[in-house]
């Protein structure tokens, strides 16, 4: 968390954040981040502001990863997630709890979002649309639920805890 307005914390060995995502479908590809340092792929949100919506926040993070404004369509899932950090990642040796709201968003036609790279704290960050028939495989990307839910989508927001 390098935002000082993102709602979480970490404090003695334990890192907590509540973040917004979003989901960008491209027919059978789902449009995911990754960076230079980080081993993984990741879904495009960040942290909630203190005193934003999670709505909110996704749309913002949204623009600003990818610079282009996206409506939502929807809520799509609701994902508690408790792991122990890992040792190739930042956030090795601490025990983490993340809240986040995924949100399926509406990607019109003629959108471009191939290939866009940020730099982000000093560290260079792209974009790769991720077939779901492949998701994880090669790479690790998470959330994982995305490999086996996306393809069956409901219409109605699921809750989901994973624990590792």
């Amino acid at each position: 968390m390098s935002d000082p307005l993102d709602c979480g914390f970490d404090v003695d060995g334990r890192w907590f954040r509540y973040r917004a995502a979003a989901i960008i479908l491209d027919g059978d590809r789902v449009l995911m981040a990754r960076n230079e340092v980080e081993p993984y792929f990741y879904s495009i949100g960040g942290g909630v502001h203190h005193g934003e919506t999670a709505a909110d926040a996704v749309r913002r993070e949204v623009c600003e990863e990818t610079g282009v404004a996206l409506e939502i369509e929807r809520l799509a899932f609701v994902h508690e997630n408790f792991f122990n950090g890992d040792s190739t990642t930042s956030l090795a040796g601490r025990d983490c709890h993340e809240l986040t709201f995924y949100f399926l968003m509406k990607a019109g036609p003629g959108i471009v979002l191939d290939g866009i790279s940020t730099v982000f704290d000093g560290v260079r960050e792209w974009l790769e649309w991720v077939p779901l028939a492949e998701f994880g495989r090669d790479r690790p990307a998470y959330p994982s639920f995305f490999a086996t839910e996306l393809p069956q989508l409901g219409d109605q927001p699921k809750w989901i805890i994973t624990r590792s």
